[in-house]
């Protein structure tokens, strides 16, 4: 199973990291199996970042073997959503940058990928879906993935080119604007409509 990310997929978050250049593909990353964080646990702030951000995003998960896949045909590949949070060492990310390095380490660590529980598209437009974070219940994240540079399906296509999509795989679509830091102490409670996909604690 991989896990697949997508960054600076959404204009206005792109605006508030000051990124001013074209965006013209997407950008992907990967994470381990071992970043998964479920079932609501706790997120454990790790010694090695003093700074540490989330960043809400829609997940796609693949239910059949995929490659070079059609945009036009993308749709048939996913019939489930999630809502995720990517957690960032920011800190660690810009020290990275700043070397011309790869920043894994900042994207990739354990835990550093939050999954909700799975919800049917059924009836449900991919290319209009809502969602928000709360954090401490104030809402911080709010978006539709209408936003989005580049759709679900167009990704579908442009990651297929390069990776052989399996059942099971996930796809973290990109954020929005609004991303911040966490502390110990904190609640996030996501939210996909009306309907509450994630709740849980910062330590």
């Amino acid at each position: 199973m991989k896990i697949i990310c997508i960054g600076w997929n959404y204009p206005l978050h792109n605006a508030e990291m000051k990124r001013d250049f074209e965006i013209t593909e997407p950008t992907v990353f990967m994470k381990p199996d071992s970043a998964l964080l479920r079932e609501n646990k706790p997120f454990f702030i790790p010694k090695f970042s003093d700074r540490v951000e989330y960043e809400t995003e829609v997940v796609i998960r693949i239910n059949r073997l995929g490659k070079n896949i059609a945009e036009r045909f993308a749709y048939r590949y996913y019939d489930e959503i999630a809502l995720g949070v990517d957690f960032t060492a920011r800190d660690l990310q810009i020290r990275q940058k700043a070397a011309g390095a790869p920043w894994e380490i900042a994207k990739a660590f354990d835990n550093s990928a939050v999954i909700s529980g799975l919800i049917s598209l059924d009836g449900m437009d991919i290319n209009n879906i809502h969602f928000s974070l709360r954090k401490n219940g104030e809402v911080v994240q709010a978006a539709s993935t209408r936003e989005m540079i580049f759709p679900v399906d167009r990704i579908i296509a442009y990651v297929s080119r390069f990776f052989t999509l399996k059942i099971g795989d996930l796809i973290y679509t990109g954020t929005p604007a609004g991303v911040g830091r966490v502390d110990i102490g904190d609640r996030l409670e996501g939210f996909i409509g009306e309907q509450k996909m994630f709740d849980f604690h910062v330590k």
